[in-house]
């Protein structure tokens, strides 16, 4: 599958691709149409295979950079997409949308671990039974667009799409004390079929 906006990126430079052949010769079409391939590839929407149980799975595909711990129990794990990583985000547990927050902000490297509170971002707070998951979607230096499909009161399943961000990123997910995080920073992780934690039974 590939995400509409990579379809119309691609037919869009192809044509100006053919155009620009027209009006000289075969190579000055050729950046467009290599450009355009890219985009094709770059929004490529994979389906995967949700894992069932009391888990939580990744909301994208890419590289855990950074776990971090609170004194109160709170987690977080960051997952930084490069270029060449799908960017379909995916809801990391099933539940209910209970906030959604944007935040204007800066456009750091997203690796960096204070891109977390300084980027612009897109959080989502899901209930899930008793318990509550934030996913947070982060701009970085390149990505300077961020797509979320889901608003409040949204009844959501794990594994099931819910946006992306354009050409680079991170997305976070904060848990709580009573989730067993299952990750490490170097672990290379897939959205929607990566594990990242278990319920503490």
């Amino acid at each position: 599958m590939i995400v509409k906006d990579g379809i119309f990126y691609g037919v869009g430079l192809s044509a100006a691709g053919g155009i620009a052949a027209s009006l000289g010769n075969i190579g000055w079409g050729m950046p467009f149409w290599l450009i355009g391939a890219f985009c094709v590839y770059f929004f490529r929407d994979p389906e995967r295979e949700i894992p069932d149980g009391a888990v939580a799975v990744s909301p994208a595909d890419g590289k855990v950079v950074h776990v971090r711990r609170w004194d109160d129990g709170q987690q977080r794990i960051s997952i930084f997409l490069n270029i060449f990583n799908v960017h379909v985000n995916r809801i990391p547990v099933t539940g209910k949308v209970i906030g959604r927050v944007y935040q204007e902000g800066k456009y750091m490297m997203a690796h960096r671990e204070d891109a977390s509170t300084e980027n612009e971002q897109n959080s989502l707070t899901i209930e899930s039974g008793t318990n509550v998951v934030v996913v947070r979607q982060i701009a970085g230096l390149i990505a300077r667009r961020i797509v979320c499909t889901k608003d409040l009161g949204d009844e959501v399943q794990k594994g099931e799409r819910f946006g992306l961000i354009k050409f680079g990123s991170r997305t976070d997910l904060i848990l709580g004390p009573e989730w067993d995080l299952v990750v490490k920073p170097g672990d290379k992780v897939k959205g929607g079929s990566s594990i990242l934690a278990r319920l503490r039974q």
